[in-house]
């Protein structure tokens, strides 16, 4: 008789969720399901961005020719993304622009998602299942209630249910009794940053030009005032932060995304430079979020139950991490929602792909999970959120260019620090020695 299938159950099917669930998906020793609440599958904001070493991963799974048919920044499937110089910066009375061009693939959310959409097999989603709770049972197996009066069992719950995430509250409520250890449930809500964004899209055949010129948005991403193409060069996305450094970690008075007028835009930036001003009155109907992010997490893993991409480390948007780490932990651009949940998704896919994962070593497993992973993504969190302080002059650096430009270089060391395979190695490292092996 073969030997029972390790049973995960994703809790959330956004690109976290799904990539995982598409990683997992390969191994014939695994049963995956992915619980969404929502009635289908579907990505909040326009654009999302990756870099190279994300990419790399999409293309470990067998996926990135199917990303490069809905991408921008992808020249040839074949050789992988577009090869430019590293970095270039020009910095400005008001703005600073800092323009990153090797390897960076940008999409538009619904397209990139819909990618692996597509390759989730019959029968692994289950829609409109809001989880309710999870309760451990004999034999170590997990029950999950959904608010819709059902129930499922799963091996492994894994809880890529975003920012807000319902199993991370209920992860660090059991925890806190357990250790005696009250300051764990004041990591349980996310923190308002103190900064909002405006955002919005314009038809990039509507773009403004000056002096005949295009804009430089259409060949070249842009920051702080973020600005890239999407939807095969056909639209521009747009976002705008400001900040009010008082505000930072104060309740926020409204709902996280609202509608606003052009006008409260473009009088928030009312001054800045004629290129900024041209995009921002290209967008009819901007709208206004409130940027929120998780303090560190001391553990992303408790009682066979893992926390993964915003729900493990859900940050601000300024490094362009989010959605990245969660996949290369299976395996977001807009409030953490970018690289680090497919960095997340593949360490773990890989740990469980392994045929020495089974429920016996499953434990072990999610240690080795949590130990490649628990630093690096909350290092990139801190990171994250310094990076929007230096774009406006607001951290200890000030506007002191000579040192400010090289600190912010230094904030994007993790692209290159480690590979994807670098990072799977170390992890089923630590695998195999809390087996003894």
């Amino acid at each position: 008789m073969s030997a029972p299938k390790l049973r995960v159950a994703i809790c959330g099917g956004g690109i976290g969720g799904l990539c995982l669930a598409v990683a997992l998906s390969k191994y014939t020793h695994i049963q995956v399901d992915v619980y969404e609440s929502a009635g289908r599958f579907r990505e909040i904001g326009a654009g999302v961005m990756i870099w190279e070493r994300t990419w790399h991963i999409l293309e470990l799974l067998g996926l990135a020719t199917d990303f490069a048919r809905v991408a921008d920044g992808v020249q040839d499937p074949s050789a992988g993304t577009q090869r430019q110089s590293a970095i270039r910066r020009t910095t400005y009375c008001i703005l600073t622009r800092s323009i990153y061009t090797d390897g960076l693939v940008r999409f538009h959310r619904s397209d990139f998602l819909d990618v692996f959409v597509d390759h989730v097999p019959e029968g692994v989603a289950h829609f409109g299942k809001r989880l309710l709770s999870y309760e451990k049972r004999d034999g170590g197996e997990l029950g999950l209630k959904f608010e819709d009066g059902t129930s499922a069992v799963c091996d492994l719950l894994v809880g890529c249910d975003g920012i807000k995430s319902v199993v991370r509250g209920q992860m660090l409520r059991a925890k806190a009794q357990e250790l005696g250890r009250p300051d764990l449930l004041a990591l349980i809500e996310p923190k308002w940053t103190g900064s909002i964004a405006y955002r919005g899209l314009i038809p990039a055949t509507e773009l403004p030009t000056a002096d005949g010129a295009k804009h430089r948005t259409l060949t070249s991403p842009m920051m702080h005032i973020v600005a890239y193409s999407v939807s095969r060069g056909k639209t521009i996305n747009i976002v705008a932060f400001a900040s009010e450094l008082d505000k930072d970690n104060t309740p926020y008075s409204s709902e996280w995304v609202t509608d606003c007028t052009k006008d409260e835009m473009l009088q928030c930036f009312a001054g800045w430079e004629p290129e900024v001003t041209m995009l921002l009155e290209g967008v009819d109907k901007p709208t206004k979020w409130g940027i929120h992010h998780l303090h560190p997490l001391p553990f992303f893993v408790a009682d066979r139950v893992a926390l993964l991409g915003d729900a493990a480390h859900g940050m601000s948007p300024h490094l362009g991490a989010g959605s990245g780490q969660a996949i290369e932990v299976t395996v977001a651009e807009f409030i953490g929602h970018n690289n680090e949940p497919i960095q997340d998704a593949y360490v773990l896919a890989s740990i469980l792909g392994s045929g020495a994962a089974t429920t016996a070593t499953l434990d072990a497993a999610l240690a080795a999970y949590q130990q490649t992973r628990l630093r690096v993504a909350n290092r990139a969190l801190e990171n994250s959120y310094e990076a929007g302080k230096m774009f406006e002059f607001n951290s200890s650096f000030g506007d002191e260019y000579s040192t400010l430009g090289p600190a912010m270089g230094r904030q994007w060391a993790f692209l290159t620090e480690s590979t994807p395979e670098g990072e799977t190695e170390k992890a089923m490292g630590i695998f195999w020695s809390l087996q003894g092996q």
